[in-house]
């Protein structure tokens, strides 16, 4: 009897497709056979992605199709041949890290696929595949070992020569039926299994970074459109621009194991959302004209891979090129960074806490103003706090970058949670970053 086959395809969408035996039906053509054969099975795929030191992410071990059965990881602690191996949103940390422990159980893993389902929502939010300090790199300062994520686990970071394919609630049904199949069949000649095409299609041989691969024009670079503005509107026609810089920015996207599938409404979605409704009540004042400051608003991209867009808007203005015609650098007095805000609607006590690189007039000044606003909305409920003295500096954030290029710049990172770090009795800000 012929397999039955799941197949993985990585073209302009990413689907699976599975087939049951014991379905017979007429069949007329290819298309029929076809059909009858494969089953359209959606998700979202792990991809490979290149940086200048080397690879990460996922994709198969060469240019050939894998194919494999599925089990689940439950059913076989062990695996003594390829297998496509189910897991559960709880076990892929454990899994990931036996990976990297154990070469032997790894040689016989032919791809992944995590299930999904109304209760896998909840286990997601404590699930974080980035760093337990993520981009420490840009920290301006040396305690790059704080736990700033605490739930980290860092397998977003590590290459896998594997497919990694998060299953979409139907499609987790299908598949946990094949695994069940399989495992009721051991000793039959049939198996439910699945066809990985999983290659990276644009790479070359020998461009396994960034560079080459930019450089041989087979792979497009991440990114994409910061967006600025300002209050009152900048004429960049005049050369006379005297007045000092508040620069208000927020993030727009964040990082996922899973391509497409960001749950990114806590950070950064909520600093975006909170800066555009500063804008929107701003540009109904009427004497924006009079403020003795002036206010630019910047939504960056690529924050989450080396705060891409925060070090381009940088070099922009470095270079003075269109792109940021009308700013200057040494006219900006202080950054205030919008971060994760979101949380606090879920709490009774609405605290914000405000970290700060070092003291400058500038600095108190923002203060002022976030205590100010604090005691405009007359809640007790409502509450703008200092960050914890103990912890080493600013929580991962654009800021860093703009502290990299002039470590006495000015500025305020606002955040929305605090908890206590499991390695110590520090109470820090958690940066959630989730799949």
């Amino acid at each position: 009897m012929a397999p039955k086959f799941l197949q993985l395809l990585l073209v302009l969408s990413f689907q699976l497709r599975l087939s049951f035996s014991g379905q017979t039906s007429v069949m007329e053509s290819v298309p029929d056979l076809q059909s009858s054969m494969y089953v359209t099975v959606d998700g979202y795929p792990c991809v490979r992605l290149l940086n200048l030191s080397g690879e990460i992410g996922c994709s198969n071990p060469g240019r050939e199709k894998v194919v494999a059965p599925i089990i689940r990881l439950k059913d076989s602690n062990e695996l003594s041949q390829l297998s496509a191996v189910l897991l559960s949103v709880e076990e892929i940390e454990i899994f990931f890290a036996r990976i990297l422990n154990d070469t032997t159980f790894g040689r016989n893993v032919a791809g992944v696929l995590v299930e999904s389902g109304p209760e896998s929502q909840n286990k997601l939010k404590g699930f974080s595949p980035a760093l337990k300090f993520p981009q420490s790199d840009f920290a301006p300062y040396r305690s790059i070992n704080y736990e700033w994520n605490p739930i980290g686990s860092g397998i977003m970071w590590n290459t896998y020569n594997f497919p990694v394919f998060l299953l979409s609630q139907s499609s987790t049904l299908t598949l946990q039926e094949a695994a069940l199949n399989n495992e009721k069949n051991k000793k039959s000649y049939t198996a439910d299994v699945a066809e990985f095409d999983l290659v990276m299609q644009t790479m070359k041989a020998g461009t396994h970074d960034s560079e080459s691969c930019l450089k041989e024009n087979t792979c497009l670079p991440l990114g994409g459109y910061s967006v600025w503005s300002s209050l009152p509107p900048i004429n960049i026609s005049s050369s006379e621009q005297s007045k000092p810089i508040i620069l208000a920015v927020a993030s727009m996207d964040s990082a996922s194991f899973f391509r497409d599938k960001n749950l990114g409404a806590d950070s950064p979605v909520s600093g975006l959302i909170a800066l555009l409704a500063a804008v929107d009540a701003l540009s109904k004042v009427d004497s924006v004209d009079d403020f003795d400051k002036q206010l630019v608003f910047i939504v960056f991209t690529g924050e989450a891979w080396g705060y891409l867009g925060s070090r381009r808007f940088l070099l922009e203005l470095d270079l003075q090129s269109d792109a940021v015609s009308g700013l200057n650098y040494s006219l900006i007095e202080t950054v205030v960074e919008i971060g994760s805000v979101g949380k606090v609607l879920n709490q009774e006590a609405k605290n914000f806490f405000v970290h700060t690189a070092g003291t400058s007039s500038a600095t108190n000044e923002t203060l002022d103003a976030l205590r100010f606003a604090k005691d405009s909305v007359k809640s007790d409920h409502i509450n703008v706090l200092s960050a914890n003295a103990s912890n080493p500096g600013i929580p991962p954030s654009s800021f860093m970058a703009f502290l990299r290029k002039n470590s006495l710049t000015s500025g305020v990172v606002l955040e929305d949670l605090i908890l206590p770090s499991p390695t110590s009795s520090t109470t820090v800000t958690l940066m959630v970053y989730q799949i």
